[in-house]
């Protein structure tokens, strides 16, 4: 015992030694560095320490500052009739980011893409004027980068043949009767499923590691001149959001007590210091609504497919709550990521300015000078009463 009491108090003086004689040593080593780096949080919301600045571009001539880039691609599902929409996300995308880091994209449909798609042929609404496909699946003005489409197996895409479709037809039938929106819609459930359990096993998909989901007649209105996946990559990132908000009642009733259940049964699944606060008000017995708004999301592919999350999207399947009710991949993405990760892993880009109508992110103060941002910074979705940002940052 005396000579453990001696070690420690040689290890004690040399730690007092150390921080008045090397300032670094004292700062890296207070009780405060140590609680910070063991939970890895700041006491505030990570991503208000802005992005480094080595990883800003600096030129147009090089991918990114540090000469590389993450293995990742943008994903599109999309129909042959949203040739509009994608085209003018897609063309914001190049002018903002994209030109300058050349990042390929995936478009996945359930049917056969048409020629009128692939070559992008000149439609009248649209105002500026499209490029066509090369016979090697590039866009020759509109993008230089690689263009992949892909059909989406049958099974992951329709409603399942053991789905009772009495039950389910009259579970559709009495949300038309309450107006709850897309309510009716069988597809509407097949792209919910999809995007929630199927999206990231496609096999255009297997080579990537991260993400970045864009739809249809979204607007990004700000410049980006760094990489969000090397952000991503290098801090261990698994979820990027910019909107978030409360889920409509009437399509999830059960969802909860489901993901109760699962909890339950799988308590080592559920990692330590996770974003429950988000998602919860009582540490889990019930859910408070919130989640991230899919529509834009920037993730780690891995994430999705490891064991927790497999084993989670299984298991709600199993309960047939994408069809007997209107379960979203929203709130579904965001509690698996709020239970199977760590908050820090969760990332708000602040300074990316996104629309998804009605609601949008812009960007405030010197990001929306920064990012050379055209939207009106007064309009902007983060504070407003139907915004659960509030409840991201209060976890930290």
């Amino acid at each position: 015992m005396r000579y453990i009491l001696l070690v420690l108090g040689i290890i004690i003086s040399l730690h007092f030694i150390l921080s008045f004689s090397h300032e670094d040593y004292g700062r890296a080593t207070s009780l405060s560095s140590i609680k910070s780096q063991i939970a890895g949080s700041k006491g505030y919301p990570p991503y208000k320490d802005g992005i480094p600045e080595e990883y800003y571009q600096s030129n147009g001539t090089v991918p990114s500052p540090q000469g590389r880039k993450a293995n990742a691609t943008f994903v599109l599902l999309a129909r042959n009739s949203d040739l509009n929409g994608i085209a003018m996300s897609m063309k914001q995308m190049e002018d903002r980011f994209n030109k300058k880091f050349q990042y390929p994209y995936v478009f996945l449909n359930e049917e056969p893409f048409s020629e009128e798609f692939k070559s992008f042929v000149h439609a009248p609404m649209l105002p500026i004027e499209l490029p066509v496909y090369t016979s090697d699946r590039r866009v020759s003005e509109l993008t230089d980068a690689p263009i992949q489409f892909g059909l989406i197996p049958h099974d992951h895409w329709y409603q399942p043949d053991w789905v009772d479709e009495e039950k389910a037809s009259a579970a559709r039938a009495d949300m038309v009767r309450n107006q709850v929106i897309y309510g009716g819609s069988v597809p509407y459930r097949n792209m919910c499923r999809y995007n929630s359990g199927f999206f990231y096993r496609h096999e255009l998909l297997q080579n990537y590691k991260y993400y970045w989901r864009i739809e249809p007649d979204v607007t990004f209105f700000c410049d980006l001149d760094y990489d969000p996946f090397l952000i991503m990559e290098d801090q261990k990132k698994v979820y990027g959001f910019t909107v978030s908000l409360y889920e409509y009642p009437a399509t999830i009733p059960t969802l909860w007590e489901t993901v109760r259940e699962f909890i339950d049964a799988n308590p080592d699944l559920v990692e330590e210091g996770n974003a429950m606060n988000f998602i919860s008000d009582d540490g889990g017995n019930n859910y408070n609504r919130c989640h991230f708004w899919s529509n834009f999301e920037i993730g780690d592919l891995d994430f999705w497919r490891d064991v927790p999350y497999t084993k989670f999207f299984e298991f709600l399947d199993s309960k047939g709550g994408f069809y007997y009710e209107r379960w979203g991949d929203a709130p579904v993405h965001s509690i698996g990521a709020a239970l199977f990760a760590k908050k820090e892993q969760i990332h708000f880009f602040s300074d990316i300015g996104y629309r998804h109508n009605p609601f949008q992110h812009c960007p405030q103060g010197d990001a929306h000078k920064k990012g050379k941002c055209w939207c009106n910074p007064n309009d902007n979705f983060d504070y407003e009463g139907y915004s659960c940002l509030n409840r991201y940052d209060k976890m930290f």
